[in-house]
């Protein structure tokens, strides 16, 4: 079965404790709903950098927030799965590649 990569970005990040733990919550629910499906949960980001041509900056150019890898039978599978994530409900956006087999 094809596998697709999801890229997070964007959104908001809490900032109490308890939201922190009721966002986690939220993502453990919606990995739940996605079942066998879920082929490795992935993990947020923290600090990045981009290497050009010029030199390097810090930060990341495309502002990715993390990233989890899914199977399912198609792209329109995939993105449909993509519908119920967490990262939306705070202003963010669910970006889906397929994992193309080498």
């Amino acid at each position: 079965m094809p596998k697709f990569v999801y890229v997070y970005t964007g959104g908001q990040t809490a900032d109490t404790a308890e939201a922190q733990e009721k966002v986690m919550q939220d993502w453990m629910a919606w990995f739940g709903t996605l079942g066998d499906a879920v082929a490795d949960p992935g993990n947020p980001f923290g600090a990045s950098a981009t290497v050009s041509p010029g030199g390097v900056t810090d930060g990341g150019a495309s502002k990715v927030g993390g990233y989890s890898i899914v199977t399912a039978d198609s792209l329109s599978d995939a993105t449909a799965r993509a519908k119920g994530c967490p990262v939306l409900t705070g202003g963010g956006s669910v970006e889906v590649y397929e994992a193309m087999a080498m």
